[in-house]
């Protein structure tokens, strides 16, 4: 009768070590993996800067502070343990103004609350990790890394042994007291006995296809990159201090796996949810994001960041000054566009950007409905988080 114990859609990072955790917890369990796309990782996961992070920007209990913690030293492990380039460089979080001492030093109470070593640095300091880098402080976090996560998640599919369907959109969603099923668009019906939603920048439209209302919306926000054309002006990564009243992280200088140093990402509305560029419209999806109340909550009470975001989108000049505050050295010549990616941003209906993992539970069902940064490093603990979930309800 059922095509699988457990249906997980989405071959993102999620999904994918949402698959591994449910046969390693249960062995024996037959899992099948729904991804739309014709390869695994293709937005959020295979689009990001490639980080393993520390955990030091959560707030202490939380989802994302446990897991990420957790998940970076457990990324670590998986990438040593199959071969995966990963190396742990560390990072500078840096103060380029007086006002952003309090932060900086809010940040350093804040990575000890989650158990995560920092070692504060004056300016001439600053100079022994980044000798271009130049800020009043900073604070070195150790236990920050890079990888390729795409390379993790197709690892992870091949040793979850999870059968994987490419090309397999879900359009309907039919649930019942014993099981589900799910139509794709190509025409494919598969049953399960619990469904895992894991559809990342979807997965508020897969919940209502599933007759759930997941009391918020997936508002994209555009991240785009830049890379420096001569990598040598920057060790490894250096980030702002971020401010909280936003979940996104500001303009940093990444390292990656590939030698290359990514700059970046801005956060600017996208009109689709995979809107890649200015160009890409989607008018359902647009038309859906502006019906939803917290669109506007937050046009309103954020506008002043809002249009700094855009100001960066729309003029190089304006990146590359944003970037000048911890890089003087660099120039609107040193810049070279590189890929962007999008943010599957969960908002609630008054507006209130959701600021840590979010899974709901319904029958035969499981939703992760905001698993934005730092998901990826945290994805192994919350693949065990959801499995264990949807285990519960074979």
């Amino acid at each position: 009768m059922f095509d699988c114990d457990v249906l997980v859609i989405g071959g993102g990072i999620v999904g994918l070590s949402t698959a591994y955790a449910l046969t390693r917890a249960a062995p024996g369990t037959r899992v099948t993996v729904l991804e739309k796309e014709h390869a695994l990782a293709r937005h959020q996961t295979g689009r990001n800067s490639g980080v393993i992070h520390s955990g030091i920007y959560y707030r202490p209990g939380s989802l994302k502070a446990r897991f990420a913690v957790q998940g970076a030293a457990e990324m670590v492990k998986f990438c040593a343990e199959w071969g995966i380039p990963y190396e742990v460089t560390g990072k500078l979080v840096v103060a380029t103004d007086r006002e952003e001492l309090p932060r900086l030093h809010a940040l350093v109470q804040r990575g000890r609350e989650n158990g995560i070593p920092v070692r504060e640095l004056g300016p001439s300091q600053i100079s022994e990790y980044e000798p271009r880098v130049r800020g009043l402080a900073a604070i070195h976090v150790g236990t920050t890394g890079i990888c390729d996560y795409t390379a993790v998640s197709e690892r992870l599919a091949e040793v979850s042994g999870a059968r994987i369907l490419y090309g397999a959109e879900v359009t309907v969603v039919d649930r019942r007291p014993f099981g589900v099923a799910v139509r794709t668009a190509d025409g494919r019906v598969v049953r399960a006995k619990v469904l895992v939603n894991c559809a990342g920048l979807h997965c508020d439209r897969i919940a209502r296809l599933a007759g759930d209302d997941p009391g918020m919306r997936i508002v994209p926000f555009r991240g785009e990159y830049y890379e420096l054309a001569d990598p040598s002006l920057v060790r490894g990564l250096v980030y702002p201090v971020p401010d909280p009243a936003f979940p996104f992280l500001g303009v940093h200088l990444t390292r990656g796996i590939d030698g290359g140093v990514h700059i970046g990402p801005n956060a600017v509305p996208a009109l689709a949810k995979e809107g890649y560029g200015w160009s890409v419209v989607r008018p359902r999806e647009l038309g859906a994001t502006l019906a939803w109340p917290g669109s506007w909550a937050i046009a309103r009470e954020h506008w002043r960041y809002g249009a700094g975001e855009l100001h960066r989108s729309l003029s190089k000049r304006a990146f590359t000054e944003a970037v000048r505050r911890m890089l003087p050295i660099v120039e609107e010549s040193d810049l070279r566009r590189a890929a962007p990616g999008v943010r599957a941003q969960a908002v609630l209906r008054d507006g209130t950007l959701v600021d840590d993992f979010l899974i709901r539970e319904a029958p035969r069902t499981v939703h992760v409905l905001n698993a934005p940064s730092p998901a990826a490093t945290a994805s192994l603990p919350i693949g065990r988080e959801v499995a264990t979930r949807a285990l519960a309800r074979l």
